[in-house]
C-alpha cells in the first residue's frame, strides 16, 4: 500500500511490559472510533509494514496495543516512535461541508470572505483544546483557530478552504 492512500492514526510511544505490548497515542478526535481495529500499518523508516492487532485497550488517556508477531520488549523497542497508519477508506464520513480531516487540507488555498486569497495551508497544530491552522500569508506563517464560526466551507474539487476571519487576526 502507498503512503498517499493512508492517513496517520498516531504513533508508538514506547514498549509496555515485557510481552511486546505497546503504548500508543492516537492523534484523532475520538480514539474510541478505532478500538476495534483488525490491522494497522507501521511506518518504519519510510517502509509500511502491516500488522494484525491482537488487542487494544483504552484506559483513560493511555492506549495499549498488542500486535501479532511482536512478543518481547526487545521486539517492541524496534518500533518506538513508528507512525501508525490506516487506509483512507476507513475514515468515517464527514457530516457537513465545513468539516475536514487535517491531513487532507495541507496545500489547500485559504480564502477569507473580506480579505480574499490568503495563501496555502502549510500545517495544522494540535494545541490541546484548540487546533490551529497554519497559513503561509505574505511571507510569514499566520495561525488561525479552527472553530466552526470561522470555517465557512471547504471545496475539495478546487482545494479551497473558505473562512471568515475576525478583523485584525491577520495582523497578530
Amino acid at each position: 500500500m502507498n503512503r498517499d492512500a493512508c492517513f496517520e492514526l498516531g504513533h508508538i510511544v514506547k514498549p509496555h511490559g515485557l510481552n511486546g505490548e505497546l503504548q500508543v497515542i492516537f492523534d484523532v478526535d475520538s480514539p474510541k472510533d478505532y478500538q476495534n481495529l483488525e490491522s494497522v500499518l507501521l511506518d518504519v523508516k519510510g517502509q509500511l509494514i502491516p500488522f494484525f492487532v491482537e488487542s487494544l485497550k483504552l484506559t483513560g488517556t493511555r492506549i495499549l496495543m498488542a500486535l501479532e508477531d511482536i512478543e518481547t520488549i526487545e521486539e517492541a523497542e524496534n518500533y518506538r516512535g513508528a507512525k501508525l497508519l490506516l487506509p483512507l477508506d476507513v475514515l468515517p464520513e464527514l457530516e457537513s461541508d465545513t468539516q475536514f480531516y487535517f491531513h487532507e487540507i495541507e496545500g489547500y488555498t485559504v480564502v477569507d470572505q473580506e480579505a480574499g486569497t490568503l495563501g496555502p495551508v502549510v500545517g495544522v497544530y494540535d494545541m490541546g483544546p484548540q487546533n490551529l491552522l497554519a497559513i503561509q500569508h505574505e511571507g510569514r506563517e499566520v495561525l488561525v483557530p479552527i472553530v466552526d464560526p470561522l470555517v465557512q466551507r471547504i471545496d475539495r474539487g478546487s482545494r479551497m478552504l473558505y473562512v471568515k476571519l475576525p478583523d485584525g487576526l491577520l495582523d497578530l
